[in-house]
């Protein structure tokens, strides 16, 4: 069945209290969009944790700086909307951006330290786009429980500690990341490579591999984990954004990894013009 497709705030709020007020567990699935099987797995491991699963799709503007990709964001609605009813998603909040940021709009939020480094330094005010916006709709839905994927790690912990900080009352799950059969990390922004860009790519998860073996062979030290994935980013030609071995939680650079200290490996690079991200864990 498609799911029913609210629009408005009004809608929505109405909708999700007549969930609540039916007894039934509520599960929201954030997205912008152009929707993979990574979002999809989301939706149903939503089903799983809850009786009704909403989802929204809506490109958030403002989360892209002036010079990002906001206007050529791959967008396909009816697409998106089929996956949704494949995965029992009962309803669909899709807002125009002026509902979202009406005229006078001027309240944001801000996380200040697990989004600072990362792809927080290199995209400022990113973060404050994306704390925003989610605070925005787990206040509006209310949901009982949220689903993010792992593949946006850095934006999974932001979504952690504004729930905590703010005492939203939602369970925040962390989902993880859905690859291709080769390896390479779903995400929407693979649309824009080309045949060869797709090769291209692989060097990404390639390099954490190759740091993954390096550390299962005793290798602690981070300046050595971190040019095994640079290696492999340059041998692609791949232009490196950032490389990064960090404490999972708080983010913070490690100059080793200790025995049982949960890391992660965050890598971002330029394919051509296309920016990806991808991340794995080490250690713990």
């Amino acid at each position: 069945m498609a799911p029913l497709v609210l629009r408005t705030v009004a809608e929505t709020a109405a909708w999700a209290e007549s969930i609540r007020r039916s007894g039934r567990r509520l599960a929201l699935v954030p997205t912008m969009g152009y929707l993979h099987d990574g979002h999809v797995s989301l939706m149903r491991e939503g089903r799983g944790r809850a009786d009704v699963v909403a989802a929204s799709i809506f490109v958030n503007p403002t989360q892209f700086g002036p010079t990002e990709d906001l206007s050529r964001y791959p967008r396909d609605m009816e697409g998106d909307l089929a996956k949704c009813a494949s995965a029992g998603v009962e309803a669909v909040f899709a807002p125009e951006p002026s509902e979202v940021y009406p005229p006078g709009f001027q309240t944001y939020v801000e996380v200040t330290q697990v989004s600072q480094g990362q792809c927080g330094a290199r995209r400022p005010g990113h973060f404050k786009g994306v704390a925003t916006v989610v605070t925005k709709l787990l206040c509006l839905f209310k949901p009982h429980v949220a689903l993010f994927g792992e593949k946006d790690y850095q934006q999974l912990q932001v979504i952690r500690a504004l729930e905590r900080d703010l005492n939203l009352g939602v369970e925040i799950i962390g989902m993880p990341t859905i690859r291709e059969a080769d390896g390479l990390a779903m995400s929407s922004r693979n649309a824009y490579l080309s045949p060869e860009g797709r090769k291209q790519a692989l060097a990404l998860s390639r390099g954490m591999a190759a740091a993954q073996a390096l550390y299962r062979q005793g290798t602690r030290e981070v300046p050595v984990l971190v040019s095994a994935v640079r290696r492999e980013l340059e041998a692609a030609g791949l232009r490196e954004d950032y490389v990064e071995l960090v404490d999972a939680t708080s983010l913070s650079p490690l100059s080793t990894v200790s025995p049982g200290q949960p890391a992660r490996l965050l890598v971002a690079a330029f394919v051509g013009t296309t920016r990806l991200i991808d991340n794995q864990p080490i250690g713990g």
